[in-house]
C-alpha cells in the first residue's frame, strides 16, 4: 500500500523531471518524451520513471539510453527543487500503456460493425424515419364529398 507521502513525492518528482527534460536537458537523443508516472519506493531511495516516447523502436531505445545517461543530472534537478532527506535514484522504463491503448482502439474499430449510422437513434435519423412512414400511408381519396 502506498502512503500519502510517497504519492505526494512521486507527483513532485514527476513534475520536476518532466520540466527538466523539456527545458533543461540538452541531449539530442531525448526528444518527444512524456513522463506518464513515477513510482517511488517506500524508503524514498529509488524511483521508477515511466515515460512514453514517440517514434519507432530504435528511436525509443536511443531516447531511453539518453535518459539513463542523464539520470544524474535529473537527480540534481530534483535535489535543487525538492527538500527531502534522500534523493531517489532514477530508473527509466518505457510505459507500454499508451501503445496498448492504441492497439485496443484499433482492434475495437475492426471488430465493431461499421453500420452504426443505420442503427443510430439520433434525432435526425428518427425524423427521417417518421417522414418516410407518413409518405408510405395510402391516402383514401374516394370518400371526399
Amino acid at each position: 500500500m502506498t502512503s500519502r507521502r510517497t504519492l505526494k513525492a512521486a507527483s513532485a518528482i514527476r513534475e520536476v523531471v518532466s520540466m527538466a527534460i523539456l527545458t533543461r536537458l540538452r541531449d539530442p537523443r531525448v526528444k518527444d518524451v512524456t513522463v506518464t508516472k513515477v513510482e517511488v519506493a517506500g524508503d524514498m531511495r529509488s524511483a521508477k520513471v515511466h515515460v512514453s516516447i514517440m517514434g519507432d523502436e530504435k528511436k525509443q531505445l536511443q531516447c531511453l539510453n539518453g535518459l539513463r545517461r542523464s539520470a544524474g543530472f535529473l537527480q540534481a534537478c530534483i535535489k535543487d527543487r525538492i527538500d527531502t532527506r534522500y534523493i531517489p535514484k532514477l530508473e527509466f522504463e518505457i510505459d507500454k500503456g499508451v501503445k496498448q491503448s492504441l492497439e485496443v482502439s484499433r482492434i475495437l474499430k475492426e471488430v465493431l460493425p461499421q453500420e452504426e449510422d443505420a442503427e443510430d437513434p439520433s434525432p435526425e435519423n428518427v425524423a427521417e424515419d417518421l417522414d418516410s412512414e407518413e409518405d408510405d400511408e395510402p391516402v383514401d381519396e374516394g370518400d371526399r364529398s
